[in-house]
C-alpha cells in the first residue's frame, strides 16, 4: 500500500507539475485502481489532494506575476459554488454515472492535447486587457462567471479540478497569455477543489493518513515535474499526455461498464 501510494503521488505531483492543474485528472483513477479506495471516497480525496497541491502551485505563480487576481476571484468563487452543487450531487448521483461520465471526460481532455489548436479570443479578451491596463469598466464578470459555475459543476460531480478545462476558458473568455492561463487556473481550482471537497465532507469515507501521505508525495512531485517541464518539448509532451489519458479512459469504461 505505501508503494503504491509513493507512487501515484509522484505520478499525480509530476503532472500536475508537467502539465498544469490538468494533470490532476489522473488522480482519481490512482486512489481507486492503485489504492483501492471506493469511488466516491476517491472522488472526495482526489478534490482534496488537489485543493492543497494546487493551492501551493498558485502560490508560487503568483510570485512570478502570472495570475490574474481579478479573473481568479470572478471565476473561482462562482466555480467553487458549482464545485459545491456538484459535490452535494455527486454524493447521491450513482457510482456507475459518476465515473463513465469521469472517463468521458478524460477522452475529452485527450482530444484537446491530441488536437491542440491556437484558441480564437472572445470579445471578453479586450475588456480583460483594457483592465489589466486600469480600466475595469467592461470587464465581462458575467461572461466569465457563467462558465465558471458550468466548469465548477462538472468538476465537483467528477472529482477533478477542471484544469484542463479552465485553461482553454481563460484564453477563450479572457484574453489571457498561456502562461498567465495556466498560472491563474491553479488558483481558481484551488478555489473549485477546495470547496468540492468541503461538499463531499462528512457525506462520504474520507482517509485522511491516506489523503495527507499522498498530498504530501504530490506536492514535492510537483516541483520536480515544473522543472523537468521546462526542458520537454511541450507539442511532444502533451501527445504522450492525451494518448496516457485515452488509454485510462478506455481501462475506466471497461472496468466500470463490463
Amino acid at each position: 500500500m505505501l508503494t503504491y501510494m509513493i507512487l501515484s503521488g509522484l505520478a499525480t505531483g509530476l503532472l500536475l507539475g508537467l502539465m498544469g492543474s490538468g494533470g490532476a485528472i489522473v488522480t482519481v483513477p490512482a486512489l481507486i485502481y492503485l489504492l483501492h479506495v471506493e469511488p466516491k471516497s476517491a472522488i472526495a480525496m482526489s478534490l482534496g489532494i488537489i485543493a492543497i497541491t494546487a493551492t501551493i502551485a498558485a502560490v508560487q505563480s503568483w510570485r512570478q506575476g502570472n495570475v490574474n487576481l481579478r479573473v481568479t476571484l470572478t471565476f473561482g468563487i462562482v466555480g467553487a459554488v458549482g464545485t459545491f452543487i456538484g459535490a452535494r450531487l455527486g454524493v447521491i448521483l450513482p457510482v456507475v454515472f459518476q465515473l463513465t461520465l469521469f472517463a468521458l471526460v478524460m477522452y475529452a481532455a485527450a482530444w484537446r492535447m491530441l488536437h491542440a489548436q491556437p484558441p480564437r479570443r472572445s470579445l471578453g479578451a479586450a475588456a480583460v486587457g483594457e483592465c489589466e491596463s486600469g480600466d475595469c469598466s467592461n470587464f465581462p464578470y458575467l461572461h466569465i462567471a457563467r462558465h465558471g459555475l458550468m466548469v465548477g459543476m462538472l468538476a465537483g460531480v467528477v472529482g477533478v479540478g477542471g484544469g484542463f478545462l479552465i485553461v482553454p476558458a481563460l484564453v477563450l473568455l479572457s484574453g489571457l497569455s498561456m502562461k498567465r492561463a495556466v498560472g491563474t487556473s491553479l488558483s481558481v481550482v484551488a478555489f473549485q477543489s477546495t470547496a468540492g471537497f468541503v461538499g463531499y465532507a462528512g457525506a462520504v469515507p474520507i482517509d485522511y493518513p491516506l489523503l495527507a501521505g499522498f498530498t504530501s508525495v504530490a506536492v514535492a512531485a510537483c516541483f520536480l515535474g515544473a522543472w523537468i517541464g521546462h526542458r520537454l518539448e511541450a507539442q511532444r509532451l502533451k501527445h504522450g499526455f492525451g494518448v496516457f489519458l485515452v488509454l485510462v479512459a478506455t481501462y475506466i469504461l471497461f472496468k466500470n461498464l463490463m
